[in-house]
């Protein structure tokens, strides 16, 4: 992971790499809290505890960006 970009590397070889701007969550944290993840979802997603974060392999393969929170009426 960059400051501007997560990588995740696959077990099948393929390497994905998005923009952090996808997900502000991660964006705005610390690098400590950055690297502080964990594989989660039975190996299908990660975890970041410090931010309770979680992001799933299918999302990043689609290229899905964190929904955008709704604001009210």
């Amino acid at each position: 992971m960059t400051d501007d970009t997560l990588t995740v590397d696959l077990l099948d070889g393929r390497t994905i790499s998005v923009p952090l701007a996808w997900y502000p969550r991660l964006l705005h944290t610390t690098a400590a809290q950055r690297t502080n993840w964990r594989v989660a979802g039975g190996g299908f997603g990660i975890h970041w505890p410090d931010i309770d974060e979680d992001l799933s392999t299918a999302g990043l393969l689609r290229g899905a960006p964190a929904p955008r929170e709704s604001t009210p009426a």
